[in-house]
């Protein structure tokens, strides 16, 4: 009997050892829900649903396209999901590349950032009022990478909502979603506004999607998205230079000019607003106060020196041909 006693008791340990070793295995597959568990993200509400995102079931495989077309016409972009499968589908593949899906809400004049890959930026977002696209890999046996949009959560029953396939309000736990999400490496991203900054938007992050934006050739919306960021990060000599630039590509020379004055107050010394300072009063005719400016900017030992050069040049051939 004290045998059997024993050997009870260690099955007993065993089997609890076993179910520890299993707990702590799925707490390692599900990393992000368990903090949230432990931590839940400071100011987020616990329950978020934004009823207001519409829903475009997909066609076939295109989820890409009815995703995409979810947030932007949330954002306040007057789009159909089939007006972007020549933008995003990629037939090949049968499905959307990330870099598609980023890259076509820039060209309708809008700002695709992607999110930091963390439950707790995915969160804040929806908290905010941005529903999210994220990557999932679906497939039971094999992978099946499908796009959705989170637009809400509940702490409560640790529940997240989804606009996905042909679900207006897919309904998931958690730990679930996690395990979908994981496999694309928690890739997520939001579409807004031009001044419309995420909440998570960090200054760099902002003004790398304000970039695409503005490669886009969409400068009055990337003015509205430097201005955005000058209303942020007031100091932020990136901001500045961008907001001039699509300033002066727009056609606004004076406004140009204002924002790199108001700028050269933060920055006196700065070589890129002086020649672009002088640039522009040199593009208004204004020729002599554009060699005053420029030639404050000379410095040869500065990175610079060549772009002041080339500006300088072309200030005086133009005076020269005024004479």
């Amino acid at each position: 009997m004290q045998v059997q006693a024993t050997a009870l008791r260690q099955a007993r340990r065993l089997l609890l050892a076993a179910a520890v070793f299993l707990l702590a295995g799925c707490s390692t597959l599900i990393p992000q829900t368990v903090g949230l568990r432990t931590g839940w993200p400071a100011g987020v509400p616990q329950q978020v649903e934004l009823a207001q995102v519409p829903f475009f079931p997909q066609d076939e495989y295109q989820c890409g396209p009815a995703a995409l077309a979810t947030a932007m016409k949330f954002a306040g972009a007057a789009v159909q999901p089939q007006a972007l499968v020549e933008e995003v589908w990629l037939p090949a593949r049968q499905g959307s590349l990330q870099l598609e899906m980023l890259a076509a809400p820039r060209r309708h004049g809008f700002v695709s950032l992607r999110l930091a890959p963390t439950y707790s930026d995915l969160l804040r977002e929806v908290a905010a009022g941005h529903p999210v696209v994220v990557l999932q890999d679906v497939g039971m046996m094999l992978p099946q990478w499908h796009y959705a949009v989170v637009n809400g959560f509940d702490y409560g029953t640790g529940t997240i909502y989804l606009r996905s396939g042909l679900n207006p309000r897919q309904e998931m736990p958690f730990s679930y979603f996690e395990r979908t999400w994981l496999a694309g490496k928690y890739w997520a991203m939001v579409v807004t506004a031009p001044d419309d900054i995420p909440v998570t938007a960090t200054e760099s992050r902002w003004l790398e999607a304000l970039l695409g934006l503005g490669r886009s050739g969409e400068h009055q919306a990337a003015v509205r998205g430097y201005r955005a960021a000058l209303q942020r990060w007031p100091e932020s000599l990136p901001a500045a230079v961008g907001l001039a630039n699509h300033l002066h590509a727009s056609g606004a020379l004076e406004d140009a000019a204002g924002v790199l004055r108001s700028a050269l107050q933060q920055y006196p010394d700065s070589v890129v607003l002086m020649n672009n300072l002088a640039q522009t009063l040199s593009d208004q005719g204004r020729h002599a106060d554009a060699l005053f400016v420029i030639r404050k900017a000379e410095d040869p030992r500065n990175p610079f020196a060549g772009e002041v050069r080339a500006t300088r040049q072309l200030i005086e051939q133009r005076m020269r041909g005024q004479m």
